[in-house]
């Protein structure tokens, strides 16, 4: 049989890309050589929220009193976290493979490997079988980064030092945890951790942490967390790993830590080798598949969606990348917008940004503005917080005040941000933005106090 799509690798974008292919009449087969939804559904993004939701429950009843709320012999068990954490991840592989099953998507669980072209397609080997279509989506997603440290290599392979893939096995909360890097990944378990008892340290070879978010909410989210009691070593270079201790330099000199678990967390690569893509003869350049705005690679008929790519590295960019690439494959000329993604970091307080920043924006040649406003302009942020220092900051263009980007920290971040690159995408100037009714009371309404308090 030929299928109009083989697509490799079951995580966002496969997944999405293969059930959005089916519903549209195409004969698609996804090949998975581990399990359905990829590192985000299962050792990733989902855990994280889980864990991070207990964590949220378990400090929010720790200092209720000032909110008249005495809670007595709270407990932690991780072991309890962890299961409910394996059940969610169930429930939604569950659903994956149920939406897959509807469309009429044939899965095969084995390693596939592409065997290059011929004639009538392209040729592909999972398990004993071989398999061709029409196209290819290529969406094997990546892998941890592994820098070259002395000892790490070993440190890993004894499980003395935790990936992010590895660390959601974890039985107990330990008593003291190192973080090496302190990015989206590397703040997010560090405020898991900090939040159930750990004494956490973050190292960070930059000189702030939170990577390219704004620099301000960088800032403030420092402060918060040195509040609670993490401990930062920024602008520190790791040099040597081993069982439990970590040394690294600054400018003060060389320093060592030691902790009862080290979590490796510097970010992540594409993963485009072992599989037989060499066969077809890609354009790979700086350590990713190459492809337009449209997903297509240099090869016609190849398409590349989600991590492999390099582009964002983000579950939903993924998603929208695969949507692409299958309305290029039914004859659609769409592309991706990248300038309109949003990024969250889901620590307490969330960091969420989409658009340009005023650096960004310069580097752009782009002429802008910024407009600060404190999240204590809104009613709802003041009736659920004592004190708080939460922002929201608009970037403006200068010529004619049109949205190019919004950054905010504050709880429920991330479920407003997307509001504002809808703007950003329309070109709203900041009197379109002025007329949007939001309900109230509404953290989302700072972005109107914001406008408003424009001078």
């Amino acid at each position: 049989m030929l299928y109009d799509l083989i697509v490799l690798g079951g995580g966002p974008a496969g997944y999405h890309g293969a059930m959005l292919a089916g519903k549209k009449g195409l004969q698609t087969l996804l090949v998975e050589k581990s399990a359905l939804g990829g590192v985000c559904l299962n050792t990733g993004c989902i855990p994280s929220k889980t864990w991070l939701q207990s964590a949220k429950i378990y400090a929010h009843a720790q200092n209720g009193a000032a909110y008249g709320v005495h809670a007595q012999q709270l407990s932690f068990d991780q072991r309890r976290v962890n299961a409910r954490k394996n059940k969610v991840v169930k429930i939604l592989t569950a659903g994956v493979k149920s939406q897959l099953e509807k469309y009429k998507v044939t899965v095969v669980a084995a390693e596939g490997k592409i065997q290059g072209r011929d004639g009538t397609g392209f040729k592909i080997k999972a398990g004993e079988e071989y398999y061709s279509a029409k196209n290819l989506l290529i969406a094997t997603g990546s892998v941890p980064v592994v820098p070259p440290i002395t000892g790490l290599a070993e440190a890993l392979q004894a499980g003395t030092v935790l990936t992010n893939e590895k660390i959601f096995a974890i039985p107990a909360v330990p008593a003291s945890l190192v973080v090496i890097g302190g990015g989206v990944i590397g703040l997010e378990m560090a405020a898991y951790f900090n939040a159930v008892g750990s004494k956490v340290t973050v190292i960070e070879m930059q000189d702030r942490i939170g990577g390219e978010i704004d620099p301000d909410l960088a800032a403030i989210l420092l402060r918060n967390y040195q509040k609670k009691g993490v401990r930062f070593r920024l602008n520190a270079m790791v040099t040597a790993v081993s069982a439990g201790k970590v040394r690294f330099t600054t400018g003060n000199g060389e320093e060592e830590v030691t902790a009862e678990t080290v979590l490796l967390s510097v970010g992540r690569h594409p993963f485009f080798t072992g599989f037989g893509l060499e066969t077809l003869s890609p354009v790979v350049e700086k350590g990713r598949l190459q492809v337009d705005r449209s997903g297509r690679t240099s090869v016609p008929g190849v398409y590349a969606a989600g991590d492999v790519n390099g582009r964002s590295m983000l579950a939903h960019t993924a998603y929208r990348e695969a949507e692409v690439c299958v309305g290029q494959i039914l004859g659609e000329d769409e592309e991706v917008n990248y300038e309109t993604i949003p990024a969250v970091i889901y620590t307490d307080p969330e960091v969420a940004s989409v658009g340009e920043t005023a650096l960004s924006a310069a580097e752009k040649g782009l002429e802008v503005e910024e407009h600060t406003i404190s999240m204590r302009y809104s009613g709802r942020y003041l009736a659920e917080h004592e004190g708080g220092d939460g922002i929201c900051k608009l970037v403006l263009a200068r010529e004619d005040r049109r949205l190019l980007g919004v950054h905010l920290i504050t709880e429920y971040a991330s479920e407003l941000i997307y509001g504002a690159g809808l703007m950003i995408d329309r070109k709203m100037t900041t009197e379109e933005m002025g007329k949007v009714i939001f309900p109230h009371p509404t953290m989302g309404e700072i972005i109107k106090e914001a406008v408003f308090n424009i001078e």
